[in-house]
């Protein structure tokens, strides 16, 4: 049985994540002999929203083969241009008709073919898309021509969304990666028809803040509902959050799943893009 392991990684938070992630990735992929890397990157620009080409590129350096999105892709204009160009990073497939870049790709590892879709829940999510469903379902009825390999992001907000679509695709995809709430979930499982299952694979970014950003704006928001600003926190430790999936390449089905997650206490996060625009 020809097996390839894939790593998939939670949404990297700011610069804060993108240094706890430089610091690791190449460790992770030596001890764990890991054939591919996706990454969710739509929060890591240095404003914890969206993401800019030359992130796209540091993502590229360190062996990342695609990087998926969400609801924040739109945060940084300049990567509109660059969607529509190119393919290793990705937005929801079920945004509306129009907008920039593509919500499935594909790469080759291993002398075989992997695909990728992403798409948004709708669930307490307040973008307007297309039913997550049936989009994923459409996307399959040519993407399994190409190969019987395929990872799908779900960026939602509620379990129970994550959980039906899993649920809804056994058997049809290989795995099936929650991602939006940024916390790691203990459920990572492989589905009755071969299908690996988390509902969320977690973050990359501070992880005593909220959500990778500094925690006082936000319980400030709580308790008065006065807007403000969130900012990506800085402080230690850091945590990495990822999810590990043997795939038997012959049949497209897992074979295993395991979470990874590391806590570091002495991470130099470099801030070098403060002056990126929206």
């Amino acid at each position: 049985m020809a097996i390839i392991r894939l790593l998939f990684v939670g949404d990297v938070v700011g610069a804060t994540g993108r240094s706890m992630f430089q610091k690791h990735i190449a460790r992770l992929k030596k001890e764990h002999n890991i054939d591919a890397i996706v990454v969710n990157g739509e929060n890591s620009s240095g404003q914890g929203r969206g993401i800019t080409s030359r992130i796209v590129n540091f993502f590229k350096h360190h062996g990342v083969n695609v990087i998926t999105s969400g609801n924040h892709i739109w945060h940084m204009k300049e990567i509109y241009t660059y969607l529509d160009q190119k393919q290793d990073l990705i937005r929801p497939a079920n945004f509306p008709t129009g907008v920039p870049g593509t919500g499935v790709t594909t790469f080759a590892c291993k002398e075989v073919t992997v695909g990728v879709i992403n798409v948004q829940g709708r669930v307490f999510m307040k973008e307007l898309v297309s039913c997550p469903f049936r989009a994923v379902e459409s996307i399959l009825t040519y993407l399994r021509s190409k190969t019987n390999i395929i990872m799908v992001d779900f960026h939602a907000e509620t379990t129970s969304e994550k959980m039906g679509l899993a649920h809804f695709l056994d058997g049809k995809i290989t795995a099936l990666f929650g991602t939006h709430t940024h916390v790691q979930t203990a459920d990572e499982r492989i589905l009755p028809e071969g299908t690996a299952f988390i509902t969320d694979a977690g973050m990359v970014g501070s992880l005593n803040g909220m959500l990778g950003m500094k925690k006082e704006p936000i319980i400030n928001n709580f308790l008065t509902q006065m807007p403000v600003k969130f900012r990506v926190d800085t402080s230690m430790p850091l945590i990495f959050c990822g999810v590990l999936v043997d795939i038997d390449t012959k049949t497209g089905k897992a074979v295993s799943i395991e979470r990874i997650k590391i806590v570091d206490k002495d991470v130099t996060v470099i801030i070098e893009d403060e002056k990126e625009k929206d």
